[in-house]
């Protein structure tokens, strides 16, 4: 029997999803973290009216809630970069638990799975 995997193809295509979530999620991360070291700083009188209604939103976060937040956000970059280094031993995709393939729309929606549906309701 073959080695159940994605094709290389597949995989390129999965590699650009997951590139484009990293870049997002570094983005909202960095925010984050800039939201933590400014949380005393309230000057925002040069800032755009639609930005300062934002920082408002945001102050109402509390120091704790931004920090949790930053830290699944650093979870969920793990969980992406992990599966960057899946695609390039040619393992991604594949099901931890049934050696199955993981189907392409779980995979597009969770690019970071490492259970089939299958598997993850035999879980729970």
């Amino acid at each position: 029997m073959a080695d159940v995997r994605y094709s290389d193809k597949d995989l390129a295509e999965f590699k650009t999803i997951i590139d484009e979530k990293v870049a997002v999620a570094q983005k909202d991360l960095d925010a984050l973290r800039g939201s933590l070291s400014h949380a005393d700083d309230n000057g925002t009188d040069d800032t755009a009216h639609s930005f300062k209604m934002m920082e408002e939103g945001a102050a109402t976060l509390s120091r704790e809630e931004v920090a949790q937040l930053a830290g699944r956000q650093e979870k969920f970059l793990k969980h992406l970069e992990n599966a960057l280094i899946r695609i390039s031993n040619k393992s991604y995709g594949v099901c931890r638990v049934t050696g199955k393939l993981i189907q392409k729309e779980r995979l597009k929606a969770v690019p970071h799975a490492t259970l089939s549906i299958e598997a993850k309701q035999a879980q729970g």
